[in-house]
C-alpha cells in the first residue's frame, strides 16, 4: 500500500514553498496477501529532504501548493490486482454472452434441431435461467463462505459447464452445461460489485468498479474475434468452449491470492485478519477509524450473517431493494439487448454483412465507453452519470426513429441509423452499464447487501428474458420505428427515476452511506 512522503522546495526568488508527492512503501507482513507484497518493501523509511534552506524575507508569505498537482495518484495500485481477478468472472460473463453469438447455427445443425427457432432459443435462454437461480443462492453464500471460497466454489460450474457444452452430442447435453455455465454466472455477477464495492478505497471505489463493465466488454470481444473461424469451421465452435473453461481455471488460482473483504472478516470476528487487509489495501492510517466505523455499523444493525430475505420488505431494505430492482428493470426494458440483436441488421443496411465485424464495432464502443466511465465516475459522480446516460440513449433511439420513420435520403437514413446504435452503446456503457450494478450495494446495508443484490439481479435476469422473448415479435408487429420510441422514451423515464430516487454515494465509505440512510438524511 503506498503512502506519501513529502519534499519542500523553497525557490529563492518568489519564496514559495512547493510541496511534492512521492510514493514509499508500507511494512512487509507476513499474513498479506502475495498481490499486496508484490507492491510492498520490506521496510518502512520515511524520507524528508530539504533542497534549500534559504530563509524566506519577512514580508514574503509562504503559500503551499496542493502536493496533488505534482504526482501521480496511485492509491487504487494495492486493490487493483485484488479487483482485477474478481472482474475475471465478467470476463467470462462477456465471453458466454458472445460465445452463442454467431456459432448456434452450426451447433444446431450438428446437434439435430437446425431450423427449430424454439430450441434454437432455449439453448440460449437456458442459460438465464441458470443465471437467475445462482442470482438468488449467491447472497446466503457469501454470507456464509465469504468472497474468496464463494467465488472458487463457482468456478466449479463454469469449468465444468463449459466441457460439457464443448464435448456435447445432443440437445440435452448442451442445455445441461450451458444450464451450468447460467448458474456460475449468476452467482460470480452478484459478487463481483459488492466484493470490488467491499475491497477498493473509497476514493477509488467508482473507477474499480467499472472493471465489472470493461471485463464483460473484453470477454465480448475476445469471444467474437476467436470466433471468426466459425464461419468457415461448422465445428469451431466445440474449440470456442473448451476455450471458455480456462478463465474459469485462472479465476479459481487467483482468488487464491486475493484478500477477503475486510468487512465480512471483520462480520465473523476475524479482527486481526480485517486490520492486515485494511493496512495492506487503504494504508496503516485507515485501520483503527474503519475497524471502529465496521463495528459502530454492526452494532446499530447486526451482523448480517443471520438476516433473512424477509427483512427486504422492512425500512430501510425495502427501498434500496426498490431502487435496486427497478433500476435493472429500466436498464433492460430500455432496450440494451434488443438494439445489441438488432445492430447486425443495421450494418448489413450500409454494407457491412459480417455479423461479427458488426458486432466487434458494436464491442469496441462499448468498450471505450466502459474507459471513459471509469475516468468519470469518481469525479461527476454515479448520479450525474446515470442521468447523462439514460439521456444519451434516449436521443439515440429517437434519432434512430427519425432515421427510419422519415422520408430521408437511403444513404442519410442508413448513417443516422449506425450513428444513433453507436451514441446508444457508448451513452449506456459511460453510466447504465456500469453504474446500475454499483450504486446497489453502496446503497444496502452492511447487513442485508448480498441478498440486495441477489434480489436485484434476479430482477435484471427476468426483464432480460422477457426482452428477448417478446423483442423480434414486436419489431415484426409494431416495426423498428415504433420499438425504438418506446426504448427513448423508457430511457426518458429511467433518467427521471434515476433523479428522484438514487444517491449520490461519491467519496463517502459504505458505512457513511448506511449510517445516513439509516437516519433518513437521504431518503426524506
Amino acid at each position: 500500500m503506498w503512502v506519501t512522503n513529502t519534499v519542500l522546495l523553497y525557490r529563492p526568488n518568489s519564496m514559495n514553498r512547493l510541496t511534492f508527492s512521492y510514493p514509499t512503501r508500507l511494512a512487509h507482513s507476513r499474513k498479506a496477501s502475495s498481490f499486496s507484497r508484490f507492491f510492498r518493501s520490506s521496510k518502512r523509511k520515511k524520507r524528508v529532504t530539504t533542497l534549500s534552506t534559504r530563509k524566506p524575507d519577512d514580508d514574503h508569505e509562504i503559500s503551499p501548493v496542493p502536493p496533488e498537482k505534482f504526482s501521480a495518484d496511485l492509491g487504487w495500485l494495492s486493490a487493483f490486482p485484488h479487483v482485477s481477478v474478481a472482474s475475471m468472472a465478467n470476463f467470462l460473463f462477456g465471453y458466454h454472452i458472445g460465445v452463442m453469438n454467431g456459432p448456434i447455427v452450426s451447433i444446431a445443425r450438428e446437434l439435430g434441431f437446425e431450423g427449430n427457432s424454439i430450441l434454437e432459443g432455449l439453448v440460449v435462454s437456458i442459460f438465464i435461467a441458470g443465471a437467475f437461480i445462482g442470482s438468488i443462492v449467491a447472497g446466503p453464500l457469501v454470507d456464509k463462505f465469504g468472497y474468496r471460497r464463494t467465488f472458487q466454489i463457482f468456478t466449479i460450474p463454469l469449468i465444468l459447464g463449459a466441457l460439457v457444452s464443448a464435448q456435447a452430442h445432443s440437445l440435452d447435453e448442451i442445455l445441461c452445461g450451458r444450464f451450468l455455465v447460467g448458474l456460475g454466472i449468476g452467482v460470480n455477477t452478484v459478487l463481483v460489485p459488492i466484493y470490488i464495492s467491499e475491497v477498493a478505497p473509497t476514493k477509488y471505489r467508482g473507477s474499480l468498479g467499472t472493471l465489472c463493465q470493461i471485463g464483460t466488454c473484453l470477454g465480448i470481444i475476445f469471444s467474437l474475434l476467436l470466433g471468426i473461424p466459425a464461419e468457415d469451421d461448422p465445428h469451431w465452435w466445440r474449440t470456442m468452449l473448451y476455450v471458455a473453461s480456462m478463465p474459469g481455471f485462472l479465476l479459481a488460482l487467483g482468488m487464491q491470492f486475493a484478500v477477503e473483504s475486510p468487512r465480512w472478516l471483520c462480520k465473523v470476528g476475524r479482527l486481526d485478519d480485517a486490520k492486515v487487509v485494511i493496512r495492506n489495501i487503504w494504508g496503516g492510517s485507515e485501520v483503527e477509524k474503519a475497524v471502529e466505523d465496521f463495528q459502530s455499523v454492526m452494532k446499530n444493525s447486526g451482523s448480517n450473517l443471520n438476516s433473512r430475505w424477509l427483512e427486504l420488505l422492512d425500512k430501510p431494505h425495502s427501498r434500496v431493494a426498490f431502487i435496486g430492482g427497478s433500476l435493472f428493470v429500466l436498464q433492460q426494458f430500455a432496450g440494451i439487448n434488443g438494439v445489441l440483436y438488432f445492430s447486425s441488421l443495421t450494418f448489413q443496411n450500409v454494407g457491412i454483412t459480417s455479423g461479427a465485424q458488426a458486432s466487434l464495432y458494436v464491442g469496441v464502443t462499448n468498450f471505450a465507453g466502459a474507459l471513459c466511465a471509469s475516468y468519470l465516475i469518481d469525479k461527476q459522480g454515479r448520479k450525474k452519470l446515470l442521468i447523462g446516460s439514460y439521456l444519451g440513449m434516449a436521443v439515440s433511439m429517437f434519432l434512430i426513429v427519425y432515421a427510419v420513420g422519415f422520408p430521408l435520403d437511403e444513404d442519410l437514413s442508413q448513417s443516422l441509423s449506425i450513428l444513433g446504435t453507436l451514441m446508444y452503446i457508448f451513452s449506456f456503457a459511460i453510466g447504465a452499464g456500469p453504474v446500475t450494478g454499483l450504486i446497489i450495494p453502496e446503497l444496502s446495508s452492511n447487513r442485508t447487501r448480498g441478498k440486495i443484490m441477489g434480489f436485484s439481479f434476479s430482477v435484471h435476469w427476468v426483464s432480460n428474458f422477457l426482452v428477448g422473448l417478446f423483442f423480434l415479435d414486436l419489431v415484426e408487429k409494431f416495426g423498428v420505428g415504433t420499438v425504438y420510441a418506446s426504448f427513448g422514451s423508457v430511457s426518458l423515464l429511467a433518467a427521471a427515476f434515476s433523479h428522484l430516487f438514487t444517491v449520490e454515494t461519491k467519496g463517502r465509505s459504505l458505512e457513511e452511506i448506511e449510517l445516513s440512510l439509516n437516519s433518513r438524511d437521504d431518503l426524506s
